[in-house]
Parts: C-alpha cells; sequence; structure tokens
C-alpha cells in the first residue's frame, strides 16, 4: 500500500470513528429523555424560586441561575427538591431565560414535576429536549462520510490506460 492510502484509509476511519462516537452520545440523550418522560408524575407545590446572581471569580462575567425549592409527596412520605432538570439548575449570561422559569414558577404554584422510580428523591421539573434524536442524522453523515473514504482508498483501481 502506498503512504497516501494509508492515510486516506485512518482519515476516513478517524471520520467515521468522531461521527459514530457523536451518533452514540446523542441516541443516549434521546434515550434518556424519552425515559424521563415515562417517570411518574406527582403534584408538587413550588415553596421558593427566585433568580441569582453570581460570578466565578471577580474576573467572570455575571451569571444568572434560576433556583426552586418544591415540596411533593411519595409514598405517603413529605419530601422536598430544588432540580429543575438532570442536569440541575443551569446558569445563562442573560437574565431573560431564568426570569422566564420564575414567571413559570412563582412561589406558591402548584404544578407537575418528574420522580425518577430508582430513586425518588430525584426529581425535575422539566425533562431533557428529545432534540438530539431527531438531529441524529447529522453525526451519521460523518460516519457513512468517513466509511465511504475508506472504502474507496482501500479498493484498488485499475490504472487509467495512456491513449
Amino acid at each position: 500500500m502506498k503512504g497516501s492510502t494509508i492515510f486516506l484509509v485512518l482519515l476516513g476511519l478517524c471520520v467515521s470513528a468522531i461521527g459514530g462516537l457523536f451518533t452514540v452520545l446523542m441516541w443516549k440523550s434521546y434515550v434518556r429523555a424519552v425515559d424521563q418522560r415515562g417517570w411518574p408524575q406527582v403534584e408538587a407545590v413550588i415553596l421558593s424560586s427566585e433568580v441569582e446572581e453570581w460570578k466565578h471569580d471577580e474576573f467572570s462575567p455575571q451569571e444568572y441561575r434560576f433556583n426552586v425549592l418544591y415540596g411533593y409527596e411519595w409514598d405517603g412520605e413529605a419530601k422536598t427538591a430544588d432540580r429543575v432538570t438532570a442536569r440541575g439548575n443551569p446558569s445563562y449570561n442573560k437574565r431573560a431565560k431564568p426570569s422566564d422559569m420564575l414567571e413559570q414558577w412563582p412561589a406558591g404554584t402548584k404544578t407537575t414535576i418528574f420522580v425518577n422510580p430508582e430513586d425518588p428523591d430525584f426529581t425535575i421539573l422539566k425533562p431533557d429536549s428529545k432534540a438530539a434524536g431527531y438531529s441524529i442524522w447529522f453525526p451519521m453523515l460523518f460516519v457513512i462520510g468517513g466509511l465511504g473514504i475508506t472504502v474507496r482508498a482501500a479498493v484498488k483501481r485499475p490504472a487509467a490506460v495512456a491513449d
């Protein structure tokens, strides 16, 4: 094999592997979002909610986070939780998004939460987005393209006949 052929085969395999990695990660994200929608839903009351302003350090930009505390009952036991999404309470560089959450879940509001049946202390106000499942075709293009590069480079082509 020539050096250029080896290079193209390795390039194709790398492109395909990276595409495969992102395909798997997006699939797992989609499955997790679908799974969360299957969790039992219970009524909860927002006990407190606020927009917190904070900085990592004096050189960091101002960030905003929606903090919430809600109470719910599971198997006859009163519980509290503070998680908005499965990843916690995200921070934003603009106040608009946390302020929208504050309007959606002000203190005293009754709402529905999702309870993880395997760990009833792990609850969320909002399940993850299923968008990863709808976009999974994009990294698959890299898998197909990478395999195409590999096959094209590895298959011997007849030498061009000079006229």
